[in-house]
C-alpha cells in the first residue's frame, strides 16, 4: 500500500479482520492511510444482524467509517456467499473511492486453500494459493499464522465476536481446517508450513514460466495486430508441449481471454496435426487457425445475423437478441409465489444463486451444463439427442457470467435451486419474436 492511499478494510467482526483493522489504524502512521470498514452479512446465521451492530460499536470507538450491507437472501453454499460479499465489496470500494480492498487472509487461510485445491487436481497455478495481491485487492496478513494472530490480539486486549459457522464440519473448508490440518501435522510435524513453502515455490515457478512464455512467444510473432496474433509453426513445434501451452494462453490473454483447460487441450492437438486451412475453437469468441507455415489466434468474426442479449441484473426487463438470422424475445422479472406454468419460461430460481451479467446467445464449442447427475458438454448432450449439427447454433441458451449454461431451448435446464415457496424468484420467459 501507498502512503495517502484510501483503503477499505474487509471486517466481519472476527479476530483476523479487527487485528487487520487495528494494525492499520493504530500502527501505520508514517503510511497516512484513509480507512474504511465493509461489513456484510450474509444473513446465514439467525444472530448474524448482531455482528453488523457490534461492528459499528468498534468503528464508532476507533473513528473509522463504515459501509454496511446485507443479502436480500441467505446464499446457498460458501461459493455462493463468497461471490456476493465481493461483489458488496466492489461496490463499496467503489461508493467510497477505495484504492485499496484488504482482506484478512492469513498464512493458515493459505494452506487450508494449497490443501483443497490438491484435493481438486488444481495446477500449477493453484499450488500458488492465495495471492497477496490481484488488482486493487490486499491481504497484508498472509505472512502470518493464525496463532501469531491470536497473539498479538491478546497483546492488544482487543476483542472479537465468534462465528459459530467456523467450528460446522458440514463445511468442506472447516473439515479441511478441523480434520486435515492437524491429522497432516500429527503425521508431519510443520507441515503447514511445508505447503506454505509449497505456494511459494509454486508462485514463484509460475512468474518464471510466464516470463519465459512471454519471452518465447516474441520470438514466434511473425505479425500482431489488434484482431489477432500469427506465430510461426516451426517455432512451435520446436517447444515442448507444455511449454507450447503456455505460449498460446498468452497470446490468447493479448487478444481476448486465455482459454481453460478444454480449449488448451484443443489448442495443443491442432498444433500438433491441424492441417493448413483447419481451424479450432478455443472459446470465449477466439479461434486458432492454420495458414501453412503459421498458425493465427485471433477473434472470431461475429456474423452480422448474431446479436446476443446481456441482462446486467436482476430485477425487470425486456430486449431481444438475434441467432441464426432470428430473433428472440426475453422478459425477465423478480416475483413472488409460485410460477405461472408456461412453455416460454427459461429458467425460474433463487436470484442469490445466479452470476450476473447473463447472456442470452448462441451456442459456443466448449459450453457446459450441470444437470442433476453433473456437468456434461452442449456437444455430447447435443449428440444424445441426435440433434443435427445444423440446428444446434440456431437454438437460444442463456449462461451466467461465468459461461455456465443454464437453459438451451427444448433441450435442458441446469439443476437450478427454486426459491422457497412465497419466495422472490428471478424468471426469465424467452419467445420467438418473429412468430409474435
Amino acid at each position: 500500500m501507498r502512503r495517502g492511499e484510501h483503503v477499505l478494510v474487509a471486517l466481519s467482526g472476527g479476530i483476523d479482520s479487527v487485528v487487520l483493522l487495528h494494525l492499520l489504524r493504530f500502527h501505520t502512521p508514517d503510511l497516512e492511510l484513509r480507512l474504511t470498514a465493509a461489513h456484510f452479512d450474509h444473513r446465514m446465521r439467525n444472530d448474524s444482524a448482531g455482528d453488523a451492530l457490534w461492528v459499528r460499536g468498534l468503528c464508532r470507538a476507533w473513528s473509522v467509517a463504515l459501509e454496511t450491507g446485507a443479502a436480500t437472501a441467505p446464499p446457498t453454499s460458501e461459493a455462493a456467499a463468497r461471490t456476493v460479499r465481493y461483489a458488496f465489496l466492489t461496490a463499496a470500494a467503489e461508493r467510497c473511492s477505495a484504492e485499496r480492498i484488504a482482506t484478512a487472509h492469513q498464512a493458515d487461510d493459505q494452506a487450508e486453500t494449497v490443501l483443497f485445491r490438491m484435493a481438486r487436481g488444481t495446477g500449477l497455478r493453484g499450488l500458488a494459493g492465495i495471492p497477496a495481491r490481484r488488482g486493487r485487492l490486499v491481504r497484508p496478513l498472509l505472512p502470518w499464522r493464525r496463532a501469531e494472530i491470536v497473539a498479538y490480539a491478546r497483546r492488544a486486549r482487543l476483542r472479537w465476536r465468534e462465528d459459530p459457522t467456523n467450528t460446522d464440519t458440514r463445511l468442506a473448508r472447516n473439515r479441511v481446517r478441523h480434520f486435515l490440518v492437524p491429522a497432516l501435522e500429527y503425521v508431519r510435524p510443520g507441515a503447514v508450513r511445508s505447503l506454505l513453502r509449497l505456494a511459494a515455490e509454486a508462485k514463484a515457478a509460475t512468474v518464471a514460466l510466464e516470463a519465459g512464455a512471454e519471452q518465447a512467444l516474441e520470438a514466434a510473432i511473425i505479425e500482431q495486430d489488434r484482431a489477432g496474433i500469427q506465430l510461426a509453426r516451426a517455432k512451435l513445434l520446436g517447444y515442448h508441449p507444455q511449454v507450447r501451452a503456455r505460449i498460446l494462453r498468452c497470446a490468447a490473454a493479448r487478444v481476448g481471454r486465455a482459454p481453460g483447460r478444454a480449449g488448451t487441450r484443443a489448442a495443443l492437438a491442432f498444433i500438433s496435426e491441424g492441417t493448413s486451412g483447419g481451424a479450432v475453437d478455443l472459446g470465449d469468441g477466439l479461434r486458432l487457425e492454420r495458414h501453412f507455415d503459421r498458425f493465427r489466434i485471433g477473434r472470431i468474426p461475429a456474423l452480422a445475423a448474431d446479436e446476443s442479449l446481456q441482462i446486467d441484473e436482476p430485477g425487470s426487463g425486456q430486449g431481444v437478441a438475434r441467432i441464426a438470422g432470428r430473433r428472440f424475445r426475453a422478459e425477465w422479472s423478480l416475483t413472488a409465489g409460485a410460477a405461472v406454468a408456461s412453455h416460454d419460461i427459461a429458467i425460474r430460481c433463487d436470484p442469490i444463486l445466479l452470476r450476473f451479467p447473463l447472456e442470452l446467445r448462441a451456442w459456443r464449442p466448449g459450453d457446459r451444463i450441470r444437470l442433476a447427475g453433473g456437468t456434461k458438454k452442449l456437444k455430447k448432450l447435443f449428440t444424445e439427442r441426435q440433434l443435427p449439427r445444423p440446428e444446434r447454433s440456431r437454438l437460444p441458451l442463456l449462461a451466467d457470467a461465468g459461461g455456465h449454461v443454464l437453459w438451451i431451448a427444448g433441450v435442458a435446464v441446469a439443476a437450478l435451486t427454486e426459491p422457497e415457496p412465497g419466495g422472490v424468484g428471478f424468471q426469465i420467459r424467452v419467445s420467438d419474436a418473429d412468430d409474435e
